[in-house]
């Protein structure tokens, strides 16, 4: 793995501790330059629950046409808001936001941001 990879984790590293203590899903986001994913994953085992992305159809069709297409702030506000619709459809009313030791800034910040205004609390 690069440095800046490991770096990345190693911050990401106690934030994860905490939240497998407080024993809460955890909404967990991994971008790279051209995609944005995010999963919730379950407190007991850590299953992936509930997952979008910009790779799925219903995501690139609505980003047809757009500059960037899903590598934006513009994509990961429509992945936020699709992770909160298929959340609460499985029933998961409330996450801890795992940022995955990325800086709380740009895609980042907008995902989180449009999951928390579809109504899934943090």
């Amino acid at each position: 793995m690069s440095d800046k990879k490991l770096s990345r984790l190693r911050r990401a590293r106690a934030t994860r501790a905490r939240i497998r203590l407080a024993r809460e899903h955890r909404l967990t986001v991994f971008r790279s330059n051209v995609h944005i994913y995010a999963s919730v994953i379950s407190p007991d085992g850590g299953r992936v629950l509930v997952t979008a992305s910009t790779i799925e159809p219903e995501v690139r069709n609505q980003l047809a046409g757009a500059k960037g297409k899903g590598g934006n702030a513009a994509a990961a506000k429509i992945v936020g808001e699709r992770l909160a619709q298929k959340a609460k459809a499985a029933g998961i009313e409330s996450v801890a936001f795992d940022r995955a030791g990325y800086r709380y800034h740009g895609r980042v910040k907008a995902l989180a941001e449009a999951a928390r205004d579809a109504g899934l609390k943090f």
